[in-house]
């Protein structure tokens, strides 16, 4: 089976496994998800923040107001119930 088939199944089967479930699969996998990944050791991340900052800063970056915000989420929903 292919990897991304495998992330496929899994973010599948968590969405909808039950919580004893999910509290299982952690359990066998906590201390690797604690040790496997630190965002601020990430050059790649730290240089995206970086990007992301400064296009923000100097306003070319697309910024949306609270209101602007609100308005999509509740859209979002309503789609959902479609």
């Amino acid at each position: 089976m292919e990897t991304a088939e495998l992330k496929d199944k899994l973010h599948h089967y968590i969405e909808n496994a039950k919580d004893e479930k999910l509290q299982a699969i952690f359990s066998i996998v906590k201390d690797e998800i604690a040790s496997t990944y630190n965002h601020w050791d990430d050059e790649n991340f730290i240089a995206e923040l970086m990007e992301r900052e400064r296009s923000y800063l100097n306003g070319t970056s697309k910024t949306y107001t609270k209101e602007e915000t609100a308005s999509r989420a509740r859209e979002a929903v309503k789609n959902l119930h479609k």
